[in-house]
């Protein structure tokens, strides 16, 4: 079983506490987001988990309690955009990002660090130029700590356009979308990075850039060690690479501000989050069913890796 934490929230970034604490109990409730008095029990035990794969912004909460995850194999998809806080209302300085991005791949080591920079997005500021020119300035100072780099184009989701329509804010073009693969591909390779996609359908193999897995089960065998045998995940979209795993996020509690988010519907503040909660977000009502989920390795035990 494999881990996200989360596709839904920034749960480095806000929910570090809570999260070390569901690793010390064992186990965390985690709703079914579309049938909300369905609670799952996912066991957090290292023997059943193979994988945790974190989605962050800012990983620089949980930096102080790494040790703790000794028992695990996992990796962070690390978003680093160029974007100011117009944008991305809530995050620290960029440059402090960076310096975290550096530091966490020099403690854990670069192949669990992927960075990520998407979604890729257009207006009168970010123009084609500025992102071509942001590009080479982030690889210049992470290509020492990460292997690769994902990217997508933005996907304008219901409820985003009055978000987004202020800032006269777009998807890219086909003609920038191929422009912007081709410098960056280009520009990744002289680095020594190698670059995919996050669910797209486009083809940009031309530019050397693959159709990726942010849920990579070859990457988390590499890591540990230990081969796994785990099917796609249906409940992706069409074009997602990535393999099945257990989200324990919730939709409507990240605090980052993205006004691109697709997570992120009504834009209230989160209040009903306890850190001692087996949920990341408010509590179990009298009307809830808690039912222990389906959870069992996918270790080919019997093929134990080499990677020396």
């Amino acid at each position: 079983m494999i881990i996200s934490a989360s596709r839904r929230t920034d749960i480095p970034a806000l929910y570090s506490d809570w999260f070390f604490n569901r690793i010390s109990a064992g186990f965390v409730y985690a709703r079914n987001p579309m049938n909300a008095r369905q609670v799952s029990r996912i066991p957090l035990n290292p023997e059943v988990v193979d994988g945790i794969v974190f989605w962050t912004k800012n990983p620089g909460p949980m930096m102080g309690r790494l040790e703790e995850l000794r028992d695990y194999t996992y990796y962070f998809q690390f978003t680093l955009t160029p974007y100011g806080q117009e944008i991305e209302k809530n995050l620290p300085d960029k440059d402090r990002i960076v310096s975290i991005f550096c530091e966490l791949s020099s403690r854990i080591g670069k192949e669990r660090v992927v960075w990520r920079y998407d979604p890729i997005l257009i207006n009168g500021k970010y123009s084609l130029d500025y992102h071509q020119l942001a590009f080479d300035r982030l690889c210049d100072r992470l290509a020492p700590y990460t292997e690769k780099c994902t990217v997508s184009f933005l996907d304008v989701y219901r409820g985003m356009s009055s978000r987004i329509s202020p800032l006269n804010i777009r998807p890219p073009s086909q003609a920038e979308t191929e422009a912007l693969a081709e410098h960056f591909g280009r520009r990744a390779r002289e680095h020594g990075i190698y670059v995919d996609t996050c669910a797209e359908s486009i083809d940009l193999e031309k530019y050397g850039i693959s159709h990726g897995a942010c849920i990579d089960p070859e990457r988390l065998s590499r890591i540990g060690g230990c081969g796994l045998s785990i099917s796609p995940d249906k409940n992706q979209r069409p074009k997602c690479g990535c393999a099945k795993s257990v989200d324990i996020g919730a939709y409507d509690t990240c605090k980052n501000g993205c006004i691109y988010c697709y997570a992120d519907h009504n834009r209230t503040p989160v209040e009903k989050h306890d850190p001692a909660s087996p949920l990341i977000w408010g509590e179990l009502a009298p009307e809830d069913r808690v039912k222990p989920a389906e959870a069992k390795s996918a270790k080919q035990l019997q093929n134990r890796l080499s990677f020396e």
